[in-house]
């Protein structure tokens, strides 16, 4: 029997009937992209297969004598540990290390929960490890090079805001505006407001190009080498900027703002109890 997955091939003999192999013998793939997996899934399958069995048996190659390798199956592999199970049934294949690590990458992006971030660090991980060109990768994973190359783009965010925006739940739309941000100080002040206000796609776009057109051109006065900023929303930016770091950053920090006849007002609150503990000593 030959199964085809997106121009992978992966031979199945014929006259192979499903295995139970023990769960100490099978050793997780170590090109699998998923990183985080939800534990009410995983405690509701395990409730599952406790009452009806594992019904899509787990796919494995031997890599020795004693062990194999999990080529797809993760979730049910980890629900069926907490269900107690000591064995699960199993169908072997005969696949190389590229065919193992395309094919579970495969198994994870026809899910639609895998992160946007996990998705494509494993695109990145497969192009290295095998020396693949991003058109090659495209083929083996049924997607044009264009989708590619943007869902690698996404990885010029640090791992730091990647781990906000998944923390936050943001979109792959999301990451797309904020890498037009070369500047990470200046990125990552934009992604604590677009988290700490909530904003959807199209005002975090907004947001994003009200950054970019408002970074200060200096002009010079003749006589005078300093620049001329005249545009005083840079300045309000960035004090709300400074607000929204000390948010993020579990300071409870309070602002208002009030615009009278002659100026603007701002009144900046942060209670010191967030600030530093108490000296018991004293």
């Amino acid at each position: 029997m030959l199964i085809g997955v997106s121009g992978l091939n992966l031979l199945v003999r014929s006259e192979n009937t499903i295995a139970d192999i023990p769960i100490i013998k099978i050793r997780p793939n170590k090109a699998q992209p998923r990183k985080v997996f939800s534990e009410d899934e995983l405690s509701a399958l395990s409730r599952s297969i406790s009452e009806n069995g594992i019904l899509q048996p787990l796919t494995v190659r031997k890599v020795s004598s004693t062990e194999y390798e999990l080529v797809a199956g993760e979730r049910r592999l980890r629900a069926a540990v907490m269900a107690g199970l000591r064995k699960v049934p199993c169908i072997v294949v005969k696949c190389s290390d590229r065919e193992s690590a395309v094919y579970a990458l495969l198994e994870n992006l026809q899910r639609a929960d895998l992160g946007i971030f996990e998705e494509a660090r494993g695109i990145a991980k497969l192009i290295r490890r095998y020396g693949l060109t991003q058109e090659q990768a495209a083929i083996k994973l049924g997607k044009t090079q264009s989708t590619i190359a943007n869902k690698l783009r996404l990885l010029r965010l640090s791992e730091e805001e990647q781990e906000w925006m998944e923390k936050a739940g943001l979109s792959e739309r999301h990451a797309r505006a904020l890498i037009r941000i070369e500047n990470e100080t200046v990125r990552r002040e934009v992604l604590s407001r677009i988290i700490t206000e909530n904003l959807n796609v199209k005002q975090s776009e907004r947001l994003v190009g009200i950054y970019l057109n408002s970074t200060p051109k200096p002009s010079r006065v003749k006589g005078n080498s300093k620049a001329v900023i005249k545009d005083i929303r840079i300045f309000l930016n960035t004090i709300n900027r400074a607000i929204d770091t000390m948010r993020l950053s579990g300071i409870n920090a309070q602002s208002n703002k009030t615009d009278t006849e002659d100026f603007i007002e701002y009144t900046i609150r942060i209670p010191k109890s967030t600030l530093y503990s108490p000296d018991k000593s004293a």
